[in-house]
């Protein structure tokens, strides 16, 4: 589901004007906004002017995440990932941070299912920084043994931390693994352990050759520049380099669930945790647009029926959730999840969870309720792109997920959900048979700890 991001001391001329900006490019439509084009060797560059601040976000994605990893070699991508910051020969190994420290950014990555990307922040006067570390880094990586031994040992300690001493994560992690027999959507970003014991220097190489290549990764920044004078720049850092092999993409889909299936973790926790995964399309279906509307409805702040009912009127649980994975590259998965309360029981929440979703096919959405959900969602897709990462973060997603034209889809296909199509989807996906539950069953400490703060579902699905 996207949601809208948060800011804060903004000067209320300066937000109106930004805003009126951004409603007029959301209704107008991205494409006529956005100019793309492809250099000769097949790395695509996608360009959106905004001139609403003097800075700018570039961000180069690979097409490669944890669905294009092999059995017994998880967790390549995510490691790949930390060695990207490791040196090339013009640019030392703490010189990356450095660089772009002193030049008054701020930088960051992520690894995904479906793709790792790198992105800088910076003033736009200084945009060149970004382009040539980033364009270094895609060919002149050395990966050394010794940085290779490191950084695997970090990201082990990362998934102690994360996963093996997060019980709710460990659960969904376990809970993708029944959900997914054959995608590999079934394994964790993070990798599995004793995959990440197993990986060598020689894995990470050849990782490197096959997906760090122009043709399977592409650019996109959004800022105060003008085109014409960044693609020279563009061309001249990128445009050089060996075209290389586009890596096959598809991968083996699931058959269709045959039944429902259970799993339970055992655990140190405090209180039990249900979490429900249902097989569902993604943006590529219409479908999809139905089932962000239906999150919404279910979970969409405090007036929302998850809520009302389970917190507010039966007091059966702290907190209550529905998320969408509209934008994965592959069908994925429709969560419902809850954090119960002390002393209540699985079975009791498990059945409140199933009374809504049966209203849902049982009952058409009010006319008041549903137009509240669309305009939830409006704001966070409109308002949200008030920050510039933000808006290529989208073109990012989209384009990984799809196209990135498919962003101009979203504002119409959601303000065309009617009620019956929610008690249509309700009734074809939010069923028994194509989901999975996980419950967490606590079990009492064997030592006395910090527990780790709780994240969201995407936040447990998303290094």
């Amino acid at each position: 589901m996207i949601r809208a991001a948060k800011s804060k001391g903004i000067n209320v001329s300066f937000f109106l004007l930004s805003l009126f900006f951004f409603i007029a490019t959301s209704e107008a439509g991205l494409k006529d906004q956005v100019f793309e084009t492809t250099l000769p060797n097949g790395l695509k560059v996608i360009l959106l002017e905004n001139p609403k601040a003097p800075i700018v976000t570039f961000q180069i994605w690979y097409r490669v995440g944890s669905r294009n990893e092999a059995w017994g070699k998880t967790g390549l991508s995510h490691v790949l990932e930390h060695m990207m910051f490791k040196g090339t020969e013009k640019v030392g190994g703490e010189a990356f941070s450095r660089i772009i420290q002193e030049n008054g950014g701020n930088f960051n990555a992520f690894t995904s299912y479906d793709n790792t990307a790198y992105f800088e922040n910076l003033s736009s006067d200084r945009i060149q920084v970004a382009i040539n570390l980033e364009s270094d880094r895609m060919q002149n990586l050395i990966l050394r043994q010794e940085d290779f031994q490191t950084e695997r040992m970090v990201v082990v300690e990362e998934r102690r931390l994360r996963t093996e001493d997060n019980p709710q994560a460990f659960l969904l992690e376990q809970m993708m693994a029944t959900a997914f027999q054959i995608h590999p959507y079934r394994w964790p970003i993070i990798g599995w352990m004793e995959d990440l014991s197993r990986l060598t220097l020689e894995d990470l190489k050849s990782y490197y050759q096959t997906y760090y290549n122009p043709v399977n990764a592409f650019l996109v920044v959004v800022g105060d520049f003008k085109k014409d004078e960044l693609l020279p720049k563009i061309e001249k850092a990128f445009g050089s380099y060996a075209r290389g092999v586009a890596p096959d993409q598809e991968r083996v889909k699931d058959p269709p669930q045959a039944g429902e299936r259970r799993i339970s973790v055992k655990k140190e926790a405090q209180l039990p945790f249900l979490v429900m995964g249902y097989h569902v399309p993604n943006l590529r279906d219409p479908d999809s647009y139905v089932l962000e509307v239906i999150a919404t409805i279910l979970s969409g702040g405090k007036s929302s029926r998850f809520y009302q009912s389970l917190v507010r009127g039966k007091r059966l649980v702290l907190s209550a959730d529905a998320e969408h994975s509209l934008l994965s590259r592959d069908p994925s998965l429709f969560y419902i999840s809850a954090d119960l309360l002390p002393g209540k029981e699985v079975v009791e929440v498990e059945k409140a969870l199933d009374q809504e979703v049966e209203r849902l096919q049982r009952e058409p959405v009010g006319e008041k309720e549903l137009e509240k959900a669309k305009n939830q969602l409006e704001a966070a897709f409109i308002y949200g792109q008030d920050s510039l990462y933000y808006q290529a973060m989208l073109l990012g997603q989209h384009e990984i997920s799809l196209d990135w034209r498919a962003i101009d889809n979203y504002l119409p296909s959601i303000r065309k959900v009617s009620a019956e199509d929610i008690q249509r989807v309700a009734k074809r996906y939010l069923v028994s048979d194509k989901r999975t539950i996980g419950i967490l069953v606590p079990q009492p400490p064997k030592e006395t700890k910090p527990m780790p703060s709780v994240p969201t579902i995407k936040e447990k699905m998303i290094r």
